[in-house]
């Protein structure tokens, strides 16, 4: 089914959102999504982004979680996709949870949102890998995630969490409405080498191996 949000198409702003200069860690992957019928921007791995306008903010998870947030007086929402709770040696990097969440509430702030008026949807998390179990690295971004909310009093009024598949989130920040689609495990060789990745980064330093298959 085709939804059309700002129809006709609009070439010039497509055009703007791509020459537009971003913050380091700030999607940056512009186009226009044809399904949707809106400009649309992807939010990869450590990247997160904040809007205040009709624009489709997507991602896809599989053990990794994206936070949107959205302040539903101001109508401003964002979307973060981090992979890993928290680097080592305290690494500032939005592949990890604790700076995934600041660089977010960050950018919300700065376009207007309220941090007492926040609500938060919570995706991914998925056990989408045979050999992942050990490690337990869905459940403990998910767990990270939650608690984090918990802690800055940030009310999570949905979610879809953990279980074995990859999601693909659809965020719209005006409205901060939130469509996620449960994805076949088949087809998700990205999200294998997006996995293989998030595993190598928790691996003992002291040596040993983590085999996925």
């Amino acid at each position: 089914m085709t939804v059309a949000l700002r129809p006709p198409r609009d070439p010039a702003r497509l055009a703007r959102l791509k020459e537009q200069r971003r913050q380091p860690g700030e999607a940056k992957l512009f186009f226009y999504d044809t399904q949707f019928g809106c400009e649309a921007v992807k939010v990869l791995p450590g990247e997160y982004f904040v809007h205040h306008e009709d624009l489709l903010m997507l991602t896809t998870l599989g053990s990794c979680i994206a936070v949107c947030l959205w302040d539903r007086t101001r109508r401003i929402g964002g979307l973060n996709h981090f992979m890993l709770p928290e680097g080592s040696g305290g690494e500032a990097s939005g592949r990890f949870g604790g700076y995934a969440m600041e660089l977010l509430i960050n950018a919300m702030m700065k376009y207007g949102a309220a941090r007492n008026s926040l609500e938060a949807k919570v995706f991914g998390g998925g056990r989408v890998i045979n050999g992942m179990d050990s490690m337990n690295v869905g459940e403990r971004n998910t767990e990270f995630a939650l608690d984090y909310l918990k802690t800055e009093r940030i009310p999570v009024i949905s979610k879809d969490v953990l279980d074995i598949y990859p999601r693909k989130v659809c965020f719209l920040p005006v409205s901060g409405k939130a469509m996620v689609k449960r994805l076949a495990s088949g087809n998700t060789d990205a999200l294998l080498a997006q996995e293989r990745a998030s595993v190598r980064d928790i691996a003992p330093a002291s040596g040993g191996s983590v085999d996925l298959f």
